[in-house]
């Protein structure tokens, strides 16, 4: 198990998912239960599965989860490029989201082959 709030890109997850809410209070409101939902809960899904991940028992099951984290990543991705393409924003006000979002992004690959060469190791000496 990971002390999840000790993890960087679970705090970056949770700004995200705070910096997502607030940038939905700018789209218009028959978005509502449209696109506005979508993206607020791919941006949840992201730090919740790493906060689910990091709860599981072997690092076997964290990997899982924060590949699920990622698929939840580049969702809400293509909704962001989604709001910026239907000029509901400006990608002035956007694009800071999305480069947190690229961040966590690499940040979650790192640490998937981090894990991976962990179990690499655990494999050879068995």
């Amino acid at each position: 198990m990971h002390k999840v709030k000790e993890l960087k890109i679970w705090k970056k997850s949770i700004s995200l998912a705070k910096s997502i809410y607030l940038l939905t209070e700018e789209l218009p409101s028959d978005e509502k239960y449209g696109l506005v939902s979508q993206i607020k809960r791919s941006a949840i899904s992201i730090s919740s599965n790493i906060a689910e991940g990091a709860g599981r028992n072997s690092n076997k099951e964290f990997k899982h989860f924060l590949s699920i984290a990622n698929g939840s990543a580049y969702e809400l991705q293509t909704q962001l490029i989604l709001i910026m393409e239907l000029d509901l924003l400006s990608k002035e006000k956007v694009q800071p989201t999305i480069d947190l979002l690229t961040e966590i992004q690499k940040m979650n690959y790192s640490l998937q082959k981090s894990i991976e060469s962990k179990f690499s190791v655990l494999n050879t000496n068995i």
